[in-house]
């Protein structure tokens, strides 16, 4: 009796497992291809590069300060306002260079009627010499005394010349276009020769300081080209050269400063980040495919290249990464074609349907292509009425 139940026991096991597999290879078999798209797999050139998060600084961004002393009388441009070259920016009273200057220029024709009258004496003396009436000497000490006269003209004249230059100074203007960072001094400071008064800051020319550690110093040099971004200008790329690298190493973050300077077309700002990357090197004739066709796998990294409608994998070695692109040092011919949009939703030998990139797909292959969301597994159509049934 025992036997008998066993033996039937066994019977429906291999029964129901001939019937789970059944509905697994009518499952399979009714799963729709996945719709993906592809990209070849191109020979190019791959720069190899030190990566690093720098600041950028504004290498113009001087002190305006006062050339003459005296009290400031007004501030025409506050913080943050924006100058043109020659814009005023302050004014301080120059009622004492005034007077300077009227008194300078009151000197100077004085010295200029003695000069006249010592002119009109030499002419003088010169004649009675010829004529025999007084010596040569007597000659001679007028014409020393005219030049001497001459002297102190020129020094009257460059005296009158400083006082009026100052009186000018008494106006700021914009050394050049810019923005006021700072404004230091106020309405009523007595300021001195040298005083700042404002801090005016271009960003036409940037120097982004770019830290790296000790370790990449042999790999550095002057004049290597650099490649910069800003997350104020997604997708945009800046080039420069390095300009310089400082000889010492940072006592707080014993980091290497690396410096480029760049001339500010794209608009990034004074005190903002920069992602750097160094090129140190170029591999010619590198494999290279998109960064989402490279998916991973517990064979590792993975790369499906489609033939006959089939996704095949190959388990790929990958090297450097640039702009979206990564390179395939092991595992992958150039020219073979990869999967691209929908890589990560493949099987090894999965049938796919490759869409042109520039088409969209219909609505209906669309939703029946979509790969399973928050790993619910989805059921074809076919596979629904036969378990409604």
């Amino acid at each position: 009796m025992h036997k008998i139940a066993l033996i039937g026991l066994i019977a429906a096991s291999l029964a129901l497992g001939a019937c789970e597999r059944k509905t697994e290879e009518k499952k399979a078999s009714g799963r729709p291809p996945t719709l993906i798209t592809t990209t070849q797999a191109k020979a190019g050139t791959m720069e190899m590069a030190e990566e690093t998060l720098g600041t950028l600084e504004a290498l113009i961004d001087p002190k305006v300060g006062a050339e003459i002393a005296g009290k400031v009388v007004k501030i025409a441009a506050g913080s943050g306002k924006a100058v043109r070259k020659g814009d005023l920016l302050a004014i301080i009273d120059d009622a004492d260079a005034a007077l300077q200057h009227r008194a300078d220029e009151a000197e100077r024709k004085r010295v200029e009627a003695l000069l006249s009258q010592q002119e009109r004496v030499v002419e003088r003396q010169q004649q009675l010499v010829q004529k025999g009436f007084i010596s040569q000497n007597a000659a001679d000490d007028a014409r020393a005394q005219r030049d001497a006269l001459r002297e102190q003209l020129a020094a009257a004249r460059a005296r009158g010349e400083q006082s009026l230059r100052n009186q000018g100074k008494a106006r700021i203007l914009a050394p050049f276009d810019g923005v006021v960072e700072t404004q230091i001094a106020s309405v009523g400071d007595y300021v001195k020769v040298g005083d700042p008064l404002l801090h005016l800051v271009s960003s036409s020319k940037l120097r982004a300081h770019l830290p790296f550690p000790e370790s990449a110093a042999p790999r550095l040099k002057k004049g290597q080209a650099v490649i910069l971004t800003s997350p104020l200008l997604p997708g945009n790329e800046i080039r420069g050269t390095v300009s310089e690298i400082k000889p010492g190493v940072s006592e707080t973050g014993r980091a290497l400063d690396v410096l480029v300077d760049i001339e500010n077309h794209a608009g990034l700002r004074p005190g903002g980040t920069v992602n750097a990357a160094v090129v140190v090197a170029k591999r010619e004739d590198a494999i290279l495919v998109p960064e989402q066709s490279v998916v991973l796998r517990p064979a590792g990294k993975i790369v499906y290249v489609i033939a006959d409608g089939k996704a095949v994998q190959h388990v790929v070695e990958v090297g450097a990464k640039r702009a979206g692109m990564v390179e395939i040092v092991k595992g992958l011919p150039a020219g073979a074609t990869v999967a691209l949009d929908g890589a990560g939703f493949l099987t090894h030998n999965a049938a796919v349907t490759v869409q042109e990139r520039s088409k969209p797909a219909a609505a209906g292959k669309t939703a029946e292509s979509q790969p399973p969301q928050d790993g619910a597994a989805k059921k074809p159509a076919s596979a629904k009425a036969e378990s409604a049934k």
